[in-house]
């Protein structure tokens, strides 16, 4: 049989599998324990400046090699290198969501058509999935960068092909260098605050500015001298500083850069990408000190099977979570349900490195099937460890099929805010409420938590005026309170509702305080939603109902509290008897309102609190 080689490669670079265990050990703890690390996600970002710099190194050593880039042989390499471990996690874990049922298996052809074609991140776009959404828990949400890469190997040798035409290394870097700020650019621009950015996070177009900085980096360090000997003594030692203040700007900023702010779009993730270069060329160095931690063995360790641990560890945890509802969430199992995620995530990873990524990438697919028969000692062994992954296999893909026709078409927190939404859509046809009765004084604004809880809000305060939609950020509610000020529509008491999708700031509230004025009442309902914003925004209604007199704080979050198992399975979005419960504790306010000075029409309200 013919041997099957692999295309000559450099020396191991040194630091970038330490480099790659950063990355995913900061969007595991960002994934596990939200609260923990708000800008973990920005490890993405730090794989792709790593792709981009080893992939257009390789390519343009090949080229100057050879005269040529064998398009037909990179392609296969990566295919050897991603496919075999992502088909096993695709069969395992649909297999796994057909049994724990629930929300989990929503949108899961799609997901395993995206992961089949490497085009997750597109049809998340087309089908209006949010990745920053907690609507529905989504199973292979991670694939999305993966989708990225893919696109990136597919098109990037032709570009390729074309800069190596320029026999200046300076011009060939700033062409990359062209390439990633016109993306990052994109990104800045197509971001709209108070939107959802999801389009600005999945695009290939507004979100490979990484993969072109590390393509940059590998122009601008192509041809240079990987012995010590060939580096003067003043750069060996001055040149890795820069890198280790980079991987120490790394660390801050995922613990300071927020996943969903707007710096983070507008600059925040292009300065990762850039900081990434910087730890990168740090560590290549020959003789780099960083380059020399970053390879102690157990950082190195993780590196080297980073890839699984980045599959496996998103699947992993969204299956916790629907089997043991309220583990992530309670103080109690919190720790436990992220440990055991972490212990899966490890354990999957290490025996898909071992038995599939390792042998395949080095060997190839059909060396790799035949060595099962080369040592007659083990043959018998070996055909009966064959014989029971294939069955497996073929039992993972007989569940695949399964849960892809039996996934329902929508979750859980889904049909609740369905249900919101037609409610809402019955109570504007009816006719305007009379002015004595209990809603008629009150307006509402929220988001999707507001709507799922709307039947249960316009049972309690009949006449109500709501306006809620899904994913609305409170940047939005000065605007839409001015819009009812200058058309005279604006009611005696306001309801907001707003925190669920992120930060908020003071000076909204103080804008919206602003236009009621001071013969006007507002009620703040915080927040229950497990995610990093969560203490911040509660603290910042708190304090300000705190602060005025015509402001009340509707406690959401401690009423819910131990009753969290009957929200939907994200654990923010209420049904039916949750919705009492959000309903009571928006009447209770009221209550402690109508108990100051007098407003007119307030004491009404005073009725049926108990209910």
């Amino acid at each position: 049989m013919t041997k099957i080689t692999s295309h000559p490669v450099s020396t191991r670079l040194a630091g970038l599998d330490g480099l790659r265990a950063i990355a995913v050990a900061a969007v595991v703890l960002y994934h596990v324990i939200p609260n923990s690390l708000p800008g973990g996600g920005l490890g993405v970002d730090i794989f792709f400046v790593i792709s981009g710099f080893l992939i257009t190194g390789l390519l343009i050593t090949e080229h100057d090699e050879t005269g040529r880039i064998r398009l037909r042989s990179f392609w296969a390499r990566r295919a050897r290198r991603l496919l075999p471990a992502l088909v096993v996690l695709v069969v395992v874990c649909t297999s796994v969501a057909l049994f724990v049922g629930a929300d989990v298996l929503v949108g899961i052809g799609r997901q395993v058509l995206g992961a089949a074609t490497f085009s997750s991140n597109w049809l998340s776009i087309a089908s209006g999935t949010s990745y920053f959404g907690t609507t529905t828990p989504e199973l292979f949400r991670n694939l999305w960068s993966l989708a990225v890469e893919e696109q990136f190997y597919l098109v990037w040798p032709f570009l390729v092909l074309l800069v190596v035409l320029i026999k200046r290394p300076g011009v060939r870097t700033i062409v990359f260098l062209v390439i990633a700020v016109a993306s990052a650019a994109a990104m800045a621009l197509l971001y709209s605050p108070g939107a959802d950015p999801t389009r600005v996070y999945y695009g290939t177009d507004t979100h490979s500015f990484g993969l072109a900085f590390g393509a940059a980096l590998a122009a601008l360090t192509h041809g240079m001298a990987r012995t010590r000997l060939g580096w003067p003594r003043w750069g060996r030692r001055l040149l890795p500083i820069p890198g280790v203040l980079a991987v120490a700007g790394l660390v801050w900023l995922a613990f300071v850069l927020p996943a969903e702010s707007e710096l983070t779009f507008r600059g925040g993730l292009a300065a990762v990408a850039v900081l990434t270069a910087v730890a990168i060329w740090g560590s290549i160095i020959p003789g780099s000190l960083l380059g020399r931690l970053l390879d102690l063995k157990p950082i190195r360790w993780v590196g080297v099977r980073s890839y699984g641990i980045y599959l496996w560890h998103w699947p992993v945890i969204v299956l916790i979570v629907a089997a043991a509802p309220g583990w992530q969430d309670a103080p109690a199992t919190g720790w436990l349900a992220a440990l055991l995620a972490v212990a899966i995530t490890v354990a999957a990873a290490t025996l898909s490195y071992k038995y599939l990524e390792a042998p395949i990438r080095s060997q190839g697919f059909r060396a790799w099937l035949t060595a099962a028969f080369r040592k007659r000692s083990r043959r018998a062994l070996r055909i009966a460890a064959l014989s029971v992954a294939v069955v497996v296999l073929l039992a993972g893909a007989g569940g695949t099929a399964v849960a892809i026709v039996r996934a329902p078409v929508h979750g859980q927190a889904q049909s609740d805010i369905s249900a919101g939404q037609a409610a809402l859509a019955r109570v504007r046809l009816l006719p305007p409420p009379p002015p004595g009765s209990v809603g008629s004084t009150i307006d509402a604004v929220g988001d999707s938590v507001m709507l799922a809880a709307l039947p249960e809000l316009e049972s309690a305060f009949p006449g109500i005026a709501i306006d809620a939609v899904v994913s609305r950020q409170m940047s939005k509610l000065p605007g839409i309170v001015q819009k009812l000020a200058d058309a005279h529509k604006l009611r005696h008491t306001l309801i907001i509702g707003l925190g669920t999708n992120g930060y908020i700031s003071r000076s909204t509230l103080d804008r919206v305080h602003g236009i009621l004025g001071p013969s006007r009442q507002m009620i703040l309902v915080n927040t229950q939603v497990p995610r990093v914003w969560q203490a911040s925004v509660n603290h910042i209604l708190g304090k300000y109902a705190d602060d005025y007199d015509n402001v009340e704080l509707a406690d959401w979050h401690h009423a819910i509290a131990p009753h969290i198992s009957i929200l939907a399975p994200d654990h923010i979005h209420p049904g039916p008897t949750g919705g009492k419960i959000y309903a009571n504790a928006v009447k209770a306010a009221l209550a402690r309102l109508a108990a100051l000075p007098p407003y007119p029409n307030i004491a009404s309200l005073q009725v049926g609190l108990g209910g």
